[in-house]
């Protein structure tokens, strides 16, 4: 498995751009939502821009604001996440 699928947050980013254009300040309050907490921005812009160098996500300009998109190859790549859970889970 691709090395970005080892974080957490990375995999939770690329679910959440599943099939959506995101600004970061959405996708950051849906994780916070998520994980019921406050997420360091640091942080947070760490694993987008390490997901963007990896290939997995794009920014594209939507109006006047940039959006994230999972690119075909993290999509890829969260689906073998996602069999590969389901295979965990005897489904």
């Amino acid at each position: 498995m691709a090395k970005f699928l080892q974080s957490g947050r990375r995999r939770d980013i690329c679910a959440l751009l599943a099939g959506e254009r995101l600004q970061a300040q959405a996708l950051k309050s849906r994780l916070e939502d998520h994980y019921d907490e406050r997420i360091e921005p640091k942080s947070f812009y760490g694993a987008l821009d390490a997901l963007e160098t990896s290939g997995f996500v794009d920014t594209e300009t939507e109006g006047i604001h940039d959006v994230y998109v999972l690119t075909d190859a993290g999509d890829q790549r969260l689906r073998e996440h996602y069999a590969w859970l389901g295979e965990q889970l005897g489904e």
